[in-house]
């Protein structure tokens, strides 16, 4: 007779820990970061916003790049194994700058985000423009200093040579 609660504690137990179990990976699953989350329809319309909120004449490339052109230069037009010096502001949608080299800075087009490599190659020497990039081609879900993965990016950008 003394046997039977110790069978009903031992069977609860048993459940008791299947819940724990089953509620761990659940939670898991549940606050599972931004890792493997798709921001493409938002970026999407982050871009498209920010595009009508400043009546800006923008082109989407194949990649889902967008390109205002201001001055489409004159000079050399570079390809992605160029070196070239661009001057340029890194903002976010919010207008809030991340970055910026007014001098400019020289670098090789292959070693930069993808949204540079496709967008500067659309400029002349003396270009300049607006490159407004979704996340998948710039710092994609894991971002960088200072930049949430996810994120919109846009760069005003004057290029000054191609080296």
């Amino acid at each position: 007779n003394n046997s039977l609660p110790y069978i009903y504690q031992k069977k609860t137990m048993k459940y008791i820990l299947h819940f724990i179990v089953l509620v761990l990976l659940t939670s898991c699953n549940l606050n599972d970061d931004d890792n493997n989350k798709n921001f493409t329809a938002e970026n999407e319309a982050e871009i498209l916003a920010y595009i009508e909120a400043n009546n800006l004449d923008a082109k989407k490339t194949a990649s889902g790049l967008y390109i205002v052109t201001k001055n489409i230069g004159t000079g050399k037009q570079p390809t992605r194994a160029n070196n070239v010096t661009v001057a340029y502001r890194g903002y976010f949608t919010n207008n809030r700058t991340f970055d910026e080299s007014v001098n400019g800075v020289s670098f090789n087009l292959s070693q930069v985000i993808a949204g540079w490599q496709e967008g500067i190659t659309n400029f002349k020497e003396g270009g300049s423009g607006i490159l407004l990039i979704r996340s998948r081609l710039a710092y994609g879900n894991a971002g960088t200093r200072g930049i949430p993965g996810g994120s919109v990016i846009l760069f005003d950008i004057n290029l000054i040579s191609v080296n």
